[in-house]
């Protein structure tokens, strides 16, 4: 018997006909329909073809609190939940790997001046849901375009080193004239601190200096992001 056919029988559980409306609902009406524990479900069916995968997804949602938490926990984090396979963690992190990759073409070789929005967007689901900091670099050609995107440092729950030198020296290797910092801050509250702002006026005195225009600094967090340069601080 297939699993979308039918009532519940010993060969056809009740849950195989809840992924089978489950689907229906998501072919229908795209993410919106759905809450977050049946997304992730949807996520979970390749791993688990015929188990009920609903009390693992409210497990993770529980465990991580939300759907962005859950599929970008890291891969030893996630197999350490009760019920977490390889296969299972494998279909989570393959899916945020692709919503980055398709965040980071819709930005690729576009003006950041034009697609700035887009840029933030980008950052905010590449690093807002990290349990570390991490600082990455986007360097910028001379039409202001992202010709590459770099993490730099990645440290620890409230702390990440950088080194103004090394960033000079990679936007010059890459032939950039142009560069945007952003950073992360698992805390949840993205206002820069004094390091933060001490930091971003380092790497501007040090990239002016070779012609290399330090554009903004992001900070990304759960809860939103700031703009350096929006407030004034470059």
């Amino acid at each position: 018997m297939s699993e979308d056919s039918g009532g519940p029988t010993p060969e056809n559980p009740d849950h195989l006909g809840h992924r089978a409306r489950l689907r229906e609902r998501f072919l229908k009406g795209g993410g919106d329909a759905l809450n977050d524990y049946e997304m992730i479900e949807l996520l979970l069916f390749a791993a688990q073809p015929r188990r009920d995968m609903k009390p693992l997804a409210k497990r993770l949602l529980k465990q991580f609190g939300s759907f962005a938490d859950v599929i970008s926990a890291p891969g030893e984090t996630l197999a350490g939940v009760e019920g977490m396979g390889v296969a299972a963690v494998a279909a989570l992190k393959i899916t945020q790997a692709a919503a980055l990759r398709l965040a980071r073409n819709v930005v690729l070789d576009r003006s950041v001046m034009t697609s700035w929005q887009q840029v933030v967007d980008y950052c905010h689901a590449s690093m807002a849901h990290s349990p570390v900091e991490q600082l990455r670099v986007l360097f910028l050609d001379r039409r202001n375009a992202m010709i590459c995107d770099e993490v730099q440092q990645t440290g620890t729950v409230d702390h990440t080193p950088l080194y103004p030198r090394e960033v000079v020296k990679r936007a010059l290797e890459l032939g950039a004239t142009g560069i945007i910092l952003v950073h992360n801050h698992p805390s949840g509250d993205p206002s820069p601190s004094k390091a933060d702002i001490a930091m971003t006026k380092a790497v501007a005195d040090a990239s002016e200096k070779l012609g290399i225009t330090l554009h903004d600094h992001i900070i990304v967090a759960r809860s939103g992001h700031v703009s350096l340069k929006a407030m004034g601080l470059i």
